[in-house]
């Protein structure tokens, strides 16, 4: 009687069971086993050791694959109309090698007579800004202090000042070098990046598990196609944005500005920051007043503050927000990897990552972890 009193409270049986598998269900997974979580953290600090090695052919394997995504319904559209794939994959590479050249060809000329402007520009801009010279001075006795402190100006690291603008140009050289490598990558993903999905679908041992596999590799390509087309749409409009700003405000050259201010809502933070100070240096070109000075850069920043802090996030909602703090650190982490092309990489790179977590579930818990 005892017995047969104390069957239900098993959670072996019954609605107990069932109750605690649903909440088991709904948890997320963390892993329990130190030895796994020892070797994945010895796998993950080799990987990246490999990642830093080889930087010069990951990085352009890395841009291109988030290219074909982005091209990926491009490439469906063109095979839907009968269009052989080797043939739409070359017409889309092409594209790509063609809109690049017909832009830097476009801004070189603007870009060189604005270089040419410079070495005037800076007086010019120092003597309308005279009255911030006493905080000037002051930063400048503080950063002294420091290079005292550390040692900078005996010689022995005379090159810490310039590290950075070092890294930054040729971080700018290994990104011009590696396009051809990562339009050559583009090109053989876009005709047999399909091959891997078979393969692994064929070693899969059940049909539950290749269903399984084809389902989550399908929620991810449309996952990532659709965060990396909004994040490029939304660039693009920053871009016309500040054109019609320049244009409007008289400073001219529209499509060189339109696109410095496309290629830098890349890179969060840094980039909207560097491209203040642009267009703050171009308005005390052209401009004979202090608050026309302004103009130019107070517009862009007003555009990016509605883009980056409205519409973006209402456009990708939840389910893509990111972590600020681990944007920040994923900015820094991979320019020191990568230089430039790490900067730009940097938050598709930790979208992909979210959004794959979020689809395979023991990857789970990483995946909350990296949410906003």
């Amino acid at each position: 009687m005892k017995r047969a009193e104390a069957e239900p409270l098993s959670p072996s049986n019954g609605p107990a069971r069932a109750r605690l598998d649903e909440g088991e269900e709904e948890a997320i997974p963390l892993p329990a086993n130190p030895i796994v979580v020892f070797l994945g953290g010895i796998f993950f600090i080799l990987f990246l050791a490999a990642l830093y090695i080889a930087a010069e052919i990951v990085w352009p394997l890395v841009l291109a694959f988030a290219l074909s995504l982005l091209l990926s319904p491009l490439l469906r559209f063109l095979t839907r109309l009968h269009v052989p794939r080797v043939l739409a994959a070359l017409l889309l590479v092409a594209a790509v090698l063609a809109l690049v050249v017909a832009l830097g060809t476009a801004i070189s000329g603007p870009a060189a007579s604005w270089a040419a402007k410079l070495p005037e520009g800076l007086p010019r801009l120092l003597e309308r800004l005279r009255y911030l010279e006493a905080p000037f001075a002051a930063l400048q006795h503080f950063w002294q202090q420091i290079e005292d402190f550390a040692g900078w100006r005996n010689g022995t690291d005379s090159s810490a000042g310039s590290a950075f603008l070092t890294k930054l140009f040729t971080g700018t050289r290994s990104f011009a070098s590696g396009f051809f490598t990562t339009l050559l990558f583009l090109f053989f993903l876009l005709v047999a990046g399909e091959i891997f999905l078979q393969r692994l679908v064929e070693i899969m041992p059940r049909f539950s598990g290749k269903r399984q596999v084809v389902d989550i590799a399908n929620q991810i390509e449309n996952d990532v196609s659709a965060y990396l087309l909004t994040i490029t749409a939304m660039n693009a409009a920053v871009g016309f944005a500040t054109a019609a700003v320049m244009w409007l405000t008289g400073v001219g050259d529209p499509l060189l500005w339109g696109t410095i201010a496309f290629l830098l809502n890349f890179v969060p933070i840094l980039g909207p920051l560097v491209g203040f100070l642009i267009f703050l240096l171009a308005g005390a070109l052209v401009a004979e007043t202090v608050w026309l000075m302004l103009l130019p850069a107070g517009l862009y920043l007003g555009i990016h503050l509605i883009e980056g802090e409205t519409i973006t996030p209402m456009l990708l909602a939840r389910r893509f927000t990111l972590n600020p703090l681990l944007v920040i650190v994923s900015l820094v982490f991979w320019f020191w990897m990568w230089g430039v092309p790490g900067a730009i990489l940097s938050v598709p790179i930790l979208a992909i990552t979210k959004i794959i977590c979020d689809r395979v579930r023991p990857l789970a818990a990483f995946g909350h972890f990296l949410e906003g």
